[in-house]
């Protein structure tokens, strides 16, 4: 794999599974220096020695997005450890609430505004001036398929991704003329815990499928590579643009 990251300096949040887990791989297999996040210790112990055993130049921290000493500490275990930050990969979220909106409690409501969109908003205002004093950066937010085709289902996630898709065409707008570009990718269905509740379920997965153009569900690695690609030089000239990453959608309701 080319090094197209080279010298590039990438804090990733929520990496230590899944999507963000094959996010901070792929910017690692591209030569940049990775921090990873996790609420748990334990958990940012056991990927940062399992990224360094393949070659990765990585550090890690354990990050709550919600709490803003975490978040703080974060950003500065990136510039002490690597001198600065290049790219931002906001992936952390949460779902705690299933079912429509009416039947959201205000706590929940609160609790996934405050991971989902909230936490990405200030994290990225941390980030910001450390990537200006480079010359520029990117900042690309993990947003979600359901942020555009809503789920009754999820449905205060679904707003929660639709707003996080607001604050990236938003700060896109202005951090242009800092050359930092800001752009999120919206992933379908892909096989992670996160959605185990429904790709484990062999009639749900299968109802899933039929929904989707390429007929299956998608893996972490193949969202990685667009964002990847969104934090490259390859990615240029693209600003303020959602990546759809969900092998084709039917349909205007999940």
């Amino acid at each position: 794999m080319t090094s197209s990251l080279a010298g590039k300096v990438a804090i990733v949040t929520a990496s230590t599974a899944g999507i963000g887990l094959a996010i901070a791989r792929r910017l690692g297999q591209q030569g940049a220096q990775v921090v990873i996040s996790s609420r748990k210790q334990e958990n940012v112990d056991t990927t940062v020695q399992q990224l360094s055993g393949e070659g990765l130049s990585v550090a890690g921290v354990k990050c709550h997005v919600g709490n803003p000493s975490e978040r703080q500490a974060l950003v500065e275990r990136a510039v002490e450890k690597f001198g600065g930050i290049d790219i931002l990969v906001s992936n952390a979220a949460t779902n705690p609430v299933y079912g429509g909106l009416l039947d959201c409690p205000e706590a929940g409501w609160n609790k996934i505004f405050d991971v989902n969109v909230k936490s990405a908003y200030l994290l990225t205002k941390l980030v910001v001036p450390y990537m200006e004093a480079r010359g520029g950066g990117s900042i690309v937010f993990i947003a979600s398929v359901v942020g555009q085709i809503p789920s009754m289902g999820i449905a205060a996630y679904s707003v929660s991704k639709k707003a996080l898709i607001g604050v990236s065409d938003l700060f896109a707008k202005e951090c242009a003329p800092k050359n930092i570009r800001v752009n999120a990718v919206a992933p379908g269905f892909i096989d992670t815990s996160f959605s185990s509740v429904l790709v484990s379920n062999d009639s749900i997965r299968k109802s899933l499928e039929k929904s989707i153009y390429l007929g299956r569900i998608g893996k972490p690695e193949e969202v990685a590579g667009v964002a990847s690609f969104l934090c490259s030089n390859d990615a240029s000239y693209i600003t303020g643009a959602v990546m759809n990453v969900n092998g084709g959608m039917l349909g205007s309701t999940i």
